[in-house]
């Protein structure tokens, strides 16, 4: 004999008639999974499109700053962070190892203005202790350009200074008596310009040893 069915009550939870507040909503398996699956996706985008334009700026995260100078002592290092791994990776760049030396960039001057390769640039001051450095000046690309005197660096081998050991370059596309450091001669301000300052074999090339440094300074001195 089959067995009558007998109403339980739960049914009047999803009757049209009852307030919205009272109604129960119906389960719905599909829509749950349709849900998780659309935030995974977004999710996923979000991280790869954050990551690829984190490496595409080619600046590594947490910079040490000091005036416009910026270094990064954990690159070249096992603490260096993924992203610094990437974007050295992909731009065939060997960062110096803590044992080498220390590298600083500069996009700006001391005012904060956007470095301008049609602008004549004096870099004053004095550098950490270090056995030898160079200086020279890429596009924004960190790319070489040409120059009026075939090269885009001075070092610090026979190097003009002061009594103190202080010492004034002059960045321009035009030649300069001193310490010249030759820009290029075409360059458009679109182009950007980074200042690239190596130490090699220096004793200061941890965060903690950097902080109280004294860097040069980077003074607008005319643009075209």
């Amino acid at each position: 004999m089959n067995q009558q069915w007998q109403p339980t009550g739960e049914e009047n939870l999803y009757r049209s008639d009852l307030p919205r507040v009272l109604q129960s909503s119906r389960p719905a398996p599909l829509r749950s999974v349709l849900t998780v699956v659309i935030t995974l996706i977004f999710g996923s985008l979000i991280g790869i499109v954050s990551a690829f334009l984190l490496i595409e700026r080619e600046r590594p995260l947490l910079p040490l700053t000091i005036g416009p100078w910026e270094a990064y002592p954990e690159a070249g290092t096992s603490e260096a962070d993924p992203y610094s791994v990437a974007i050295y990776t992909r731009g065939a760049l060997i960062p110096l190892a803590s044992g080498e030396g220390l590298m600083l960039t500069a996009h700006k001057d001391s005012e904060g203005r956007r470095l301008d390769p049609t602008c004549t640039y004096s870099v004053s001051g004095q550098t950490p202790t270090a056995r030898f450095w160079t200086l020279s000046a890429t596009n924004e690309n960190g790319k070489l350009q040409k120059t009026l005197a075939g090269r885009t660096f001075v070092t610090s081998s026979g190097l003009l200074r002061r009594e103190d050991g202080s010492f004034d370059i002059t960045a321009s596309a035009s030649p300069y008596p001193g310490n010249w450091l030759p820009l290029p001669r075409y360059a458009r301000s679109s182009d950007g310009m980074i200042l690239t300052l190596r130490l090699y074999d220096a004793p200061v090339t941890t965060g903690a040893a950097l902080s109280g440094a004294t860097m040069p300074e980077i003074s607008r001195v005319f643009c075209q």
